[in-house]
């Protein structure tokens, strides 16, 4: 049976060849008569939600003038959402902005008009309404460019079984060491979990694609959205018997 200070030097030896991987791992100080191992895991689930994001902008030669018109394109905005029987009051607003324009060929930079911008976010569980209102907000031109991401929001089911994953990864590995040494793995004394959730962005222009878009299916129709990957670390330290 090796001695204690030929397990020490194994463990120490395996404790640094895992910290030379990951630096931005947590440190944990090496204990005699036990094993140490970092592991990745993965889980792929179905998105739960639709986030469409699209900007209301408008520009005009005065201030009142061009919030009039962003508070125009604002109730076409509102007058989508109704039709496809989605409240406004559930629509996020982002930020607002109101900014001079200037003629920047002009030595004097003189001033051209105002701009007023507005970010909008809205969240559907329908994705069958995600095709109509992003065409319908193209067809009304009132946004120059559109985004859909699908996400997951109930994810902490999703985060549980990708640590599973990663830890049935570091528990075998470990098991193969042990085994290797003539030893058996013991209690686990130790343990880190780090999770990540990897989204992945849909861009679509609206701007010069509202005309198509009347006489062809939207660009998301038929297609299945995206699943959202949830990718989790476990660092594992067991004892060894």
């Amino acid at each position: 049976m090796p001695t204690p200070k030929i397990l020490t030097a194994f463990f120490a030896a395996l404790f640094l060849s895992v910290m030379a991987v990951g630096q931005d791992r947590p440190t944990i100080t090496a204990q005699p008569n036990t094993v140490f191992a970092g592991a990745d895991g993965k889980y792929e689930a179905p998105a739960d939600t639709a986030l469409i994001q699209f900007n209301i902008s408008a520009q005009a030669d005065t201030a009142k003038a061009a919030y009039e018109q962003a508070s125009k394109e604002a109730e076409r905005t509102r007058q989508i959402l109704r039709a496809n029987r989605i409240e406004p009051k559930t629509a996020e607003i982002g930020y607002y902005s109101i900014q001079p324009v200037y003629d920047w060929k002009n030595p004097k930079r003189k001033l051209v008009g105002y701009n007023v911008t507005t970010s909008v976010s809205v969240k559907l569980k329908d994705f069958s309404k995600v095709g109509p209102i992003t065409q319908q907000l193209a067809d009304a031109d009132v946004s120059q460019s559109q985004s859909v991401n699908y996400t997951l929001e109930n994810i902490d089911e999703a985060k549980n079984k990708a640590v599973e994953d990663a830890y049935r990864h570091a528990r075998a590995a470990l098991e193969t060491v042990a085994r290797a040494s003539g030893r058996a793995l013991g209690e686990l004394s130790y343990a880190s979990v780090d999770t990540f959730e990897n989204v992945r962005p849909m861009p679509m222009k609206a701007r010069g694609m509202a005309m198509e878009m009347r006489t062809k299916v939207a660009p998301t129709e038929e297609f299945t959205p995206q699943n959202v990957l949830i990718t989790a670390h476990v660092n594992a330290m067991f004892t060894l018997k």
